[in-house]
């Protein structure tokens, strides 16, 4: 399989069983309002050997011991153990937030483990405590969109995640690198999508605690009066032009994010295509362009599809994608309305291709 370029964490599953590294789980938040929150961590050590419970408490999580928010403590030896000390052959995922290797660690009843180890470039990325404080967040969530978090490691300099592994895969691996006979049809496209929706409606409007209740670890290059909950070093061609410009990132940047995907599952080009044109190695400006006129909209479908898909369904899914990808933030739909959006075109019967109809 081919090393996928991909965005950050965390990693939302799709609906096949494919894994996509996604921008999300970002808001801006009040600064002062989360400040009284961030005394309650404190105390977290930078070896990983007090971590905050989900009532606040803490309990020691050394050594592999599991805390009460099911997040274990890996040591960097355990990990460097799983992915046979970090070696090139381990890589399956890079991009800017670092790598991510393939490894395997012993489960609860001793058997190995497929694990997806994601060793964070510590270059801009801020203190461990803060990182600690993320992870504990992140690993509250239950989502059936989204992948499970195993644990993590924070001893000194080196920061990582371990995740769950997906056997199948990245989408860009099934978007990209595949032969026409295995290209993904049109309504498996469009389940990805809803997929892809459903676990970024859950992290902006359904998690519980909410999401915006932990403003505390900023990853990346920030100053001191940021108000990025998260700062995520990623893929360029995803990030909101906002994010681009300020680094500030919100709810909002996420659906841009996803309009970038979801351009990217119809038209089958990559984000950041540096083989193509100057006018055209960017996907969302050669959409752009393309999306003014509708009858340039059989254009910009992926050419494996091979005219295998409803026009119906085609025109409403780039009108969604081109709300998504508007360059005014506030102009962008919700994450609930994308997904009742998707639902529909997502259908058995709305998403059958002409040869597929009766």
């Amino acid at each position: 399989m081919k090393k996928n370029q991909g965005c950050c964490f965390p990693f939302l599953r799709l609906p096949s069983g494919k894994d996509i590294k996604t921008q999300g789980l970002i808001k801006e938040t009040d600064k002062n309002k989360n400040q009284n929150k961030k005394n309650k961590y404190d105390k977290i050590e930078d070896d990983g050997g007090s971590v905050p419970n989900n009532d606040g408490s803490c309990s020691s999580g050394s050594n592999g011991k599991m805390t009460n928010a099911a997040a274990k403590i890996f040591t960097f030896q355990e990990l460097a153990i799983a992915t046979k000390n970090f070696r090139e052959e381990s890589v399956v995922g890079e991009g800017g937030f670092g790598r991510v290797y393939k490894g395997y660690c012993s489960g609860s009843d001793g058997e190995q483990v497929e694990v997806a180890v994601k060793h964070l470039d510590r270059n801009g990325i801020q203190g461990n405590k803060e990182f600690v404080v993320e992870v504990l967040m992140l690993s509250l969530y239950q989502h059936p969109n989204l992948v499970n978090m195993v644990g993590y490691c924070a001893e000194g300099d080196e920061l990582l995640l371990v995740y769950e592994f997906m056997p199948l895969g990245s989408l860009e691996y099934h978007l990209h690198d595949v032969s026409p006979n295995e290209a993904l049809n049109w309504n498996t496209r469009m389940e990805i999508a809803l997929g892809v929706a459903k676990g970024l409606e859950y992290l902006h409007d359904k998690a519980n605690p909410p999401l915006s209740d932990f403003g505390l670890a900023k990853l990346g290059p920030v100053g001191e009066n940021s108000h990025i909950t998260t700062r995520v070093v990623g893929t360029y061609g995803y990030c909101a032009p906002e994010y681009a410009s300020t680094g500030r990132l919100t709810f909002k940047s996420d659906i841009y994010s996803f309009g970038v995907l979801l351009l990217e599952l119809i038209t089958g080009r990559k984000a950041i295509d540096f083989t193509l044109p100057a006018e055209e190695n960017t996907l969302v400006n050669w959409a752009t362009r393309l999306l003014k006129d509708p009858r340039k909209f059989p254009h910009m479908v992926d050419p494996q599809l091979q005219g295998r898909y409803p026009t119906s369904g085609l025109n409403r899914a780039l009108a969604l994608a081109a709300l998504c990808v508007q360059q005014v933030a506030t102009k962008r739909p919700p994450m609930r309305e994308v997904v009742a959006a998707l639902s529909r075109l997502a259908s058995p019967t709305y998403g059958r291709a002409p040869s597929q109809q009766n």
